[in-house]
């Protein structure tokens, strides 16, 4: 390199210098109105609040739209770590020093003189164009880029690393980067990647992860770039729900085949849906068209959680309805008029797995509460497939609803295995076990479940010595199988009968609400009772099988004379 090339490097490098200092960059903390030690939240709230202002769909004012680019480029900056520290020290969110902070738009291009005259050199910049320009006199030019592919700028014919390994003794690519040399500036992303809240979809993560799973999800579809304040408004909510719902974005760019197969179009403007399970038990895409604002989205995605728990009322705990599944039974008992979101988002997740039931209720002291043995609400109840009964908790409190739905699902898991264990040990015993694990004792707490309105009839054999129990469990066992009068709980027809033993000694005023005697004269009897009705039929003589399973036949034909019962039945 000539003395007078040395010169024009000289020059050219020291006006890069000059230039960089004096060049005005575009404040991010000025546009969104926020101060230098803000935090996140204040930074997303300022951003909101001015991309409503200015975002184009609402206001076309002139400048608008340029507004809300520059709004958009500013929190792309302050809300990502690395870029928001990078420009704290060097001005610029790449780690580049005195250039403008991404600018968005085509930039004017700046003009640098370093004399006056003909022959003098002048300097011409764009963010991606250096140039010397040659006056009169025939001064060689030269032109240099930056932040092309892979980083690489030239000089003339000089590589930048040599020029500034000539003259300041180091290589460029060691500490901080000036003007982008040596370091790629990446594409723009239309759904900025740092994200914790809204995980990136492909078509395998949406077969395996979100297509019917349980989950309600938030949905984004884009094909466009600038999209943070669509980002902004679905993190505040899936933040706020965490636990209930998650949230996704795809590219229908990248996932063009998943887009086409979910028939949704997001090439001209973003779409956003809700993966609901309201239509559907698989679940369905719901799209939202409501203005993008976190209190309407917010109630949408509540709107459209899961609603496998079916709402039963407080005077009869319906647990039994479909006890022919094998399936275990989970109860909420709470205050609420409505069931709570956390019971909906786990009758999403494990409706294959529980039949669920919540219910209202005032308060513990209620006599139905106390009868299931719950002392403190809100409270789980459980019932094996067996009917075997279990609180699973009480007293449950929701502070934070991610780790509510984690602590319960983990219940729900450890029942799951109870019910399983229970079902083996049932198969695993002799077909010659005592008929009482067949057919139920009646007690307090059982009554409303085993003779409640809903059941059509209720057979009862009540007894008064172990003699006359022993020979009713044969006989209401043998007669449940048979195929006329077997027992079809939850099938909704209309001979469904259930069946239940009764220790007469331990319930004198519940025979006296059939009969004022309570048929203390009788060891044994068969009592056929319709709860819905008030209403009942006896057997008292011959009681033998046959007679018995005549006697239900009779009943379910509607051949046997009913009476009217005089107060209702109850048992202690």
């Amino acid at each position: 390199m000539d003395f007078r090339s040395m010169s024009l490097v000289v020059v050219l490098v020291t006006s890069f210098f000059v230039f960089n200092v004096g060049a005005k960059s575009i404040d991010p903390y000025k546009v969104l109105g926020v101060d230098k030690n803000a935090s996140q939240r204040e930074i997303q709230k300022a951003f909101h609040k001015l991309s409503l202002q200015y975002h184009p769909d609402k206001n076309k004012a002139k400048g608008a739209q340029e507004k809300f680019a520059e709004i958009n480029n500013a929190y792309e900056i302050l809300s990502d770590e690395e870029k928001r520290k990078n420009y704290d020290l060097y001005g610029d969110e790449k780690g580049n020093v005195g250039f403008d902070a991404g600018h968005p738009g085509d930039h004017a291009g700046y003009t640098y003189f370093t004399g006056s005259g003909p022959g003098s050199s002048r300097f011409s910049f764009r963010p991606d164009e250096w140039q010397t320009m040659g006056g009169q006199g025939g001064s060689k030019s030269f032109s240099f880029s930056f932040g092309g592919p892979g980083g690489q700028s030239s000089f003339g014919g000089f590589g930048l690393n040599d020029i500034f390994s000539n003259f300041f003794g180091g290589n460029m690519n060691s500490g901080p980067q000036f003007g982008g040399f040596g370091s790629s500036s990446g594409s723009q992303k239309g759904f900025r990647g740092s994200s914790k809240s809204i995980s990136s979809i492909n078509s395998q993560i949406f077969k395996k992860d979100i297509a019917d799973q349980g989950m309600t999800w938030i949905l984004f579809f884009y094909q466009s770039k600038g999209n943070q304040h669509y980002e902004f408004v679905i993190e505040e909510v899936a933040n706020s729900l965490s636990g209930a719902v998650k949230a996704g974005s795809i590219n229908c760019e990248s996932e063009l085949s998943l887009c086409k197969e979910l028939d949704i179009n997001a090439r001209r403007t973003p779409r956003l849906y809700v993966y609901s399970y309201v239509a559907s038990e698989s679940g369905s895409l719901v799209e939202y068209t409501d203005d993008w604002d976190v209190r309407n989205l917010k109630s949408f995605c509540v709107e459209h959680l899961p609603r496998f728990s079916k709402r039963v009322d407080v005077a009869h705990f319906d647990v039994l309805s479909g006890s022919a599944s094998k399936l275990p039974r989970v109860m909420l008992l709470s205050t609420k008029k409505d069931t709570p979101v956390i019971w909906r988002v786990l009758s999403g997740l494990y409706r294959k797995r529980f039949i669920f039931y919540d219910v209202q209720v005032q308060d513990v002291s209620d006599t139905r509460v106390k009868k299931l043995g719950v002392d403190a609400l809100p409270a789980v109840v459980g019932w094996l497939a067996n009917e075997e009964k279990h609180i699973l908790k009480q007293g449950i409190s929701v502070k934070d609803l991610k780790s509510a739905v984690n602590d319960l699902s983990g219940l729900l898991e450890a029942f799951e295995r109870k019910n399983k264990k229970a079902a083996s040990t049932q198969a695993k015993k002799p077909q010659t076990e005592s008929a009482d694990k067949h057919i139920p004792h009646l007690t307090g707490s059982n009554f409303d479940l085993y003779c409640r309105e809903s059941t059509p009839v209720c057979v009862i054999g009540a007894f008064r010595s172990s003699r006359a129990r022993e020979k009713l469990e044969t006989i209401l066992t043998s007669v449940s199988q048979k195929s006329l009068t077997r027992r079809k709980m939850g099938t909704g027809s209309s001979d469904s009968v259930s069946y239940a033993l009764l220790d007469a000694t331990k319930q004198p005023a519940f025979l006296k609400s059939f009969h004022e005697s309570g048929f203390k004269s009788k060891d044994k009897i068969v009592l056929a009772y319709k709860p819905r009705k008030g209403k009942f039929a006896v057997l008292v003589d011959g009681i033998t099988s046959e007679e018995v399973e005549k006697f239900v036949g009779s009943v379910l034909n509607g051949d046997v004379q009913f009476s009217k019962i005089r107060p209702k039945p109850k048992v202690k």
